[in-house]
């Protein structure tokens, strides 16, 4: 037997991998987006190193999140608005999904303005009415024109480009005996403002509308319960790799502005105050991971929200389908991409405060669905011999627990901060 030959087995199931990877990477680094990098950038300006522990907890959830997402999709060949709706009824499946298509909107919105910061630093002489109505234009043609194989293609290379903030979080040169220490040591402090990142940076980790558009990508891509461990492995390596990112962004802030006292509100801020503590190079890597983070997720986002709302209802939906087979789920698109894009260009001050608030929201929403999401994974007559086993669900359930906790938390630490002293 020839070396090509015994190397053919090997290359039929890379061959196999490549075919069926896209919906765990793509999902897991698109919520790395101008709301994710800018709670990221002010968690690291504001607390430093201290809420790196809390990182390698919040990898294991999404790991766990989003593979039970993969294993509703490839069992089911359904996404996850539908089989609420099949669950729970058209009612409660309305108020859910009233409630993402809020939380999705102020998402969309935040990527634009995400796309308007980055472009001011990239470049400074064109004005956001030039680069926010281009962009809105080109991810709806993407969509709208592209077929699923060529947009998950061009999703796939802009998760690659995410390596920006590894490079950015290098060359501000922390001091990694420090890094790992924290890393490994947990904290909490029952502060407002403590508190309230700590949530936000669950919720922009693990957002609802995650399993929503993962569970759609893989129905809409056709995978089956024959590429269940492909898709596992997918769901892993780009959850890895989406907190790997996260935790670069935290460490280039922590190191350079933390360490000189500079506090920021935005991700612009961030990449502005990297020049003179990192260097141009440094900032300009973050400057630019941050307009590819804003145009793949204002691509997303509305695909999601599309996707959703076309599955609780019943309606045509899917990207590799025309504007004749699916009206509704291209009316949906293009009205978020539109209204996303129109708000960023009123005359606003500031929506700072609008993104980490949409980010929250993510964190507080977040139990409601996997409440939901775990009913439905445990049902054998719709999962068979894949229900989720008694570990499973012991951390599952866990960690819906602790959501719900820290969202009393937030709730106290906001409201009535006067307790807490």
């Amino acid at each position: 037997m020839t070396l090509w030959q015994r190397l053919k087995p090997i290359r039929m199931r890379l061959l196999l991998v490549l075919a069926v990877v896209g919906p765990g990477i793509i999902t897991a680094n698109v919520d790395n987006d101008a709301g994710g990098i800018t709670t990221y950038s002010v968690a690291g300006a504001h607390y430093g190193y201290s809420l790196l522990w809390m990182l390698v907890l919040v990898a294991l959830a999404l790991i766990i999140i989003q593979e039970m997402s993969a294993r509703l999709g490839v069992v089911t060949g359904k996404g996850l608005a539908d089989l609420i709706r099949e669950s729970m009824g058209v009612r409660a499946t309305a108020v859910i999904i009233g409630i993402v298509l809020i939380a999705n909107l102020a998402n969309t919105v935040s990527e634009f303005a995400g796309v308007a910061a980055s472009m001011e630093i990239l470049v400074p002489s064109v004005s956001k009415y030039v680069w926010v109505p281009l962009t809105a234009a080109g991810v709806w043609l993407l969509i709208v024109k592209g077929s699923y194989k060529v947009v998950e293609r061009i999703f796939l290379v802009a998760s690659a480009l995410y390596f920006c903030y590894v490079a950015s979080g290098i060359m501000a040169n922390p001091p990694w005996p420090v890094v790992l220490e924290a890393a490994r040591t947990p904290s909490f402090r029952f502060e407002a403002g403590y508190v309230t990142i700590f949530v936000t940076v669950i919720g922009t980790t693990i957002a609802p509308w995650m399993q929503f558009y993962q569970q759609s990508a893989i129905v809409d891509k056709g995978l089956k319960v024959a590429h269940y461990a492909y898709e596992r492995l997918d769901v892993i390596v780009g959850s890895l790799f989406a907190v790997f990112v996260a935790a670069f962004i935290t460490i280039a802030c922590a190191a350079t502005l933390f360490a000189n006292g500079v506090r920021i509100e935005t991700a612009q801020d961030a990449a502005l105050a990297l020049r003179p503590l990192a260097g141009t190079y440094a900032a300009t890597l973050f400057a630019f991971g941050l307009l590819n983070a804003s145009v793949f997720s204002a691509a997303i986002l509305p695909l999601s929200t599309a996707y959703v709302v076309c599955e609780a209802f019943g309606w045509e939906a899917g990207v590799g389908r025309n504007l004749k087979e699916a009206p509704i789920f291209f009316g949906v698109y293009t009205m978020l991409i539109v209204l996303g894009a129109a708000i960023i260009l009123l005359p606003i001050k500031s929506l700072v405060q609008a993104m980490l608030a949409s980010q929250t929201l993510n964190g507080v929403l977040l139990p409601v669905i996997l409440v939901v999401m775990l009913r439905l994974i445990n049902d054998r007559r719709l999962m068979g011999r894949l229900v989720n086993g008694r570990v499973f669900n012991v951390i599952a359930w866990a960690m819906v627990v602790v959501l719900i906790l820290l969202t009393a938390i937030l709730v106290v630490t906001s409201v009535l901060p006067g307790l807490l002293g």
